[in-house]
């Protein structure tokens, strides 16, 4: 008995029909979105040879996100969301069709592929918030947790096949191919949304313009324990972001050997899945922003053991460690954030958090570059990991609401 409430918790899919075809959509499409990610960066890396354009890819796919974001997320609150959703991913996948024809039949210059990367991340700016509004509109109270960790090892399961898949088939059908394939891979994605009721933003729709921005900025600020979680994200993601520093680290401790790097992004997703499947034993516990603290506050120590590994294994094992507790903490950060947020404002602070999970990873990779180049890569993971743990703490001393927050008295808010 007790080892089974330490797994997964896949009531919400036997109890929502609705839920489960969203679900099983939505990380079909998530795949799809990663095979096109490596098409556009194989497409491009061979138009133009130079890892500054490659670099651009991601800043195409961010800026629109950050830029747009919160007002795509007042527009969220002030319309049906199931509309929304249907309207943003119907654009992206006319985005993918427009890569597809082009890597077909005649291929667009760097520059070119770049503006539909754009266009697609405009239209993903409106779907990512309208989507963040869904689970607490669709399922009950007890069962979010669930849900948004059932999300999570979806996302993980298309970032471990989508990339993979994604070289297969350029390789076999070229970059064309794999954009065709990723628009298919959409209409999974509307046909969930189309078994949606219809999603009222609630009793008190967004004001247009910048007064609903405003408004969505203002609760922000009166609610410590939803801005202490995106801060505690922040902290960990800005301080603490190991990516780019993955080469460096290799070629200083490791022998440059490209297989021990091919096992870093590995091992930060086998962690994530690992603490996915044993998930039941975080998403029952009554304090989810306790939770979000010791995990963030791992992530920060795991990054700085692994900056200090003998060995790659051992390296390893804290990346693992590392992913694991990322996991723990995105999925009890979306809980704090979906349980303590009334219904007409779930797009705006949607919107806020997806702008913190874009822009800090970014931020986070070019510091972490920044700190390497002038002392070394295993500095700068020891570094941004003790800052992100001492930010963490300091998060958590200055915003009790968020240590003692539990979903009883989150849902006794929501009346």
């Amino acid at each position: 008995m007790a080892l089974r409430h330490t797994l997964l918790d896949i009531g919400p899919l036997r109890s929502s029909p609705v839920f489960r075809r969203l679900w099983s959509g939505m990380a079909l499409s998530a795949s799809g979105s990663q095979m096109t990610l490596v098409g556009v960066m194989f497409q491009v890396w061979q138009a133009t040879r130079s890892t500054a354009w490659t670099g651009a890819v991601g800043l195409a796919q961010a800026v629109p996100l950050v830029v747009l974001g919160l007002f795509a997320g007042s527009l969220v609150d002030r319309v049906d969301r199931r509309m929304c959703y249907l309207v943003s991913t119907a654009g992206q996948a006319l985005c993918s069709v427009l890569l597809a024809a082009q890597g077909g039949f005649g291929r667009l210059p760097a520059g070119g592929v770049l503006a539909l990367v754009a266009a697609q991340a405009c239209f993903g700016a409106g779907s990512g918030p309208a989507a963040r509004t869904f689970l607490p509109q669709l399922l009950p109270k007890e069962q979010l947790a669930a849900g948004l960790a059932l999300q999570r090892i979806g996302f993980q399961g298309a970032m471990l096949a989508g990339p993979a898949l994604g070289g297969v088939l350029v390789g076999w059908l070229g970059v064309g191919g794999c954009y065709l394939i990723d628009a298919f891979t959409f209409c999974a994605a509307l046909y969930g949304a189309f078994g949606l009721p219809r999603l009222s933003p609630g009793a008190a729709a967004a004001r247009p313009g910048l007064r609903g921005v405003a408004d969505g900025l203002a609760f922000l600020a009166r609610t410590p324990a939803v801005r202490g979680a995106l801060l505690t994200d922040l902290a960990a993601t800005v301080l603490s972001m190991p990516i780019s520093l993955f080469p460096l680290v290799n070629a200083e401790r490791f022998g440059d050997d490209p297989r021990t790097l091919g096992l870093f992004l590995t091992a930060l997703a086998v962690g994530g899945i690992l603490a996915s499947v044993f998930s039941g034993s975080f998403t029952r516990l009554p304090r989810p922003g306790l939770v979000m603290l010791c995990g963030s506050a791992t992530w920060g120590a795991a990054l700085a053991l692994f900056g200090l590994a003998p060995n790659p294994w051992v390296g390893l094992a804290f990346l693992t460690l590392a992913g694991a507790a990322d996991t723990v903490a995105v999925v009890s950060r979306s809980t704090i954030v979906q349980t303590h947020t009334p219904t007409e404002l779930l797009g705006r602070v949607g919107a806020a958090e997806q702008i913190v999970g874009q822009a800090g990873p970014d931020l986070g990779n070019m510091r972490g570059g920044l700190v390497a180049e002038a002392s070394s890569g295993a500095a700068a993971l020891v570094s941004g990991g003790l800052l992100c743990v001492g930010a963490v703490l300091l998060v958590g001393a200055a915003t009790p609401g968020l240590r003692w927050s539990t979903k009883v008295a989150a849902a006794a808010e929501q009346g």
